[in-house]
């Protein structure tokens, strides 16, 4: 399968103007506040199996949403067509749609002391994400795939080797004034081998590489091999009978947990009370190791921006520290509803209102090697994988599917599968009783390896 369409950029300081304009004519058109977002960008992407291009595509987009308030009615349009009259259909639409929506008394943009963007270069921007050629850029996903193939002959199958790349701009403007603007680039690649034993049982694993900028990128090659080792650790997988043992939970697998966390102090979730942590702020809700922050700010980092999606710079927020919860994750709306000020996580696409997402979310790293935190463990279950959705927020109630390695005197002594990990997410946070060393970000949520006790591991 094969796509291509392509759109020259349009430069940067139209697409500022147009934005402000667009802010000037909702208020010229019985706006009370108005804020205008675009952005644009372009992709590539490419998947190979066993040695062919299976799918390629390469697009350009570009688009534009606006959301007007008449005093505390609300309401949000977004087109991609950048005609006059296109842009007058949209803006038009969102004015007559805000006379007949619900009145919220918690709507509306930020004060204007509140807006503002960082200064200086975040370092999230490289031209070089598209400086191969188009088969250089499928070389490298033909190359993660063989290294992964060539590794070991029980590794006959792929479901692919992957690149891709994608660089976009994003512009945001108010009627407090408020402009700002951004560009970010991504590439990454990714091989998913297949391995066989004789009698013909098979397993599957991944493994991926992703960059601001080729230069970072981890070599097809290496990727490849991970993959490989990754998969064939999993071969010979057998069933365990239930136990109540130390688990340890995988960087990859570990980041769920952290998620569920994120879930949990989201402002959303927290006013409307469908969380375990909501009136827990002050209190102990983890162990005395566990600090999580998110920081909006890092150079370079994939949860980085200049500011969040209502125009309000990006800052650091210790969410728990030392095992006790300091912060909820809120934006303007949620802080409104719950007394506090934002944390600058809003998140939002081109229309609608502003939810809430993560800059960059971690848990703090812990002094001991993965190594060093099996060793302690005579008998244990290491994690690798995840199967299904089973955490109850509201509750705090947690079973899900897994597979791994069962941990015997103090090593990784043979696969797993067909297990369930059961608890309750008070209780699993609480008894977080160590950390890794290994804290490594490959998207804006990051956790090291970490050891939970107390959990029932569920098999024959």
């Amino acid at each position: 399968m094969s796509e291509t369409q392509l759109e020259t950029p349009t430069p940067a300081a139209d697409l500022k103007d147009l934005a402000q304009d667009i802010v000037r004519s909702a208020m010229a058109g019985g706006a009370t506040a108005a804020e205008c977002i675009i952005r644009e960008g372009d992709e590539f992407s490419t998947l190979v199996r066993l040695g062919q291009v299976e799918t390629l595509k390469e697009a350009g987009s570009k688009a534009i949403g606006v959301r007007v308030f008449r005093g505390q009615r609300a309401a949000s349009t977004y087109s991609s067509d950048f005609s006059r009259e296109g842009l007058d259909r949209m803006l038009n639409s969102a004015l007559e749609l805000a006379k007949i929506t619900s009145e919220d008394p918690f709507a509306g943009i930020p004060e204007p002391q509140q807006l503002g963007s960082l200064a200086g270069d975040l370092d999230l921007y490289y031209a070089d994400v598209y400086s191969l050629p188009g088969e250089e850029r499928i070389d490298y996903a033909r190359r993660a795939e063989k290294a992964a193939l060539d590794f070991d002959p029980r590794i006959q199958n792929s479901e692919g080797g992957s690149f891709d790349a994608a660089t976009g701009y994003k512009v945001m403007a108010n009627s407090h004034d408020f402009v700002g603007e951004y560009r970010r680039s991504y590439c990454s690649v990714a091989a998913v081998p297949i391995a066989r034993t004789e009698d013909g049982a098979m397993q599957r694993d991944y493994w991926f590489s992703v960059a601001r900028n080729l230069g970072r990128l981890e070599s097809p090659e290496h990727v490849g091999q991970v993959a490989a080792q990754r998969t064939l650790r999993r071969l010979g997988a057998r069933k365990v009978k239930t136990a109540h043992v130390p688990v340890v939970l995988d960087p990859m697998v570990a980041n769920s947990i952290l998620g569920h966390i994120f879930e949990g102090i989201n402002g959303d979730s927290v006013y409307r009370g469908a969380s375990f942590l909501a009136g827990k702020l002050g209190q102990k809700i983890a162990g005395d190791q566990v600090t999580i922050i998110d920081d909006g700010t890092m150079r370079g980092g994939f949860g980085t921006a200049p500011f969040d999606g209502e125009g309000i710079p990006t800052r650091r927020t210790v969410v728990i520290e030392n095992g006790v919860l300091k912060s909820y994750l809120l934006n303007t709306y949620t802080a409104k509803k719950l007394g506090l000020q934002t944390t600058a996580n809003a998140s939002r696409g081109l229309a609608g209102t502003p939810g809430i997402g993560p800059g960059n979310y971690f848990l703090q790293a812990g002094t001991k090697t993965p190594p060093e935190i099996i060793a302690a463990i005579p008998d244990g279950l290491y994690i690798t994988e995840f199967l299904g959705h089973g955490a109850n927020l509201v509750t705090g109630d947690y079973s899900r599917g897994a597979s791994g390695l069962w941990i015997s005197g103090g090593e990784l002594a043979y696969p797993v599968e067909e297990i369930t990990v059961a608890g309750n997410l008070k209780e699993m946070f609480n008894n977080i009783s160590e950390i890794g060393n290994d804290l490594e970000f490959r998207g804006s949520m990051a956790c090291p390896t970490i050891r939970i006790d107390g959990l029932t591991v569920g098999g024959e």
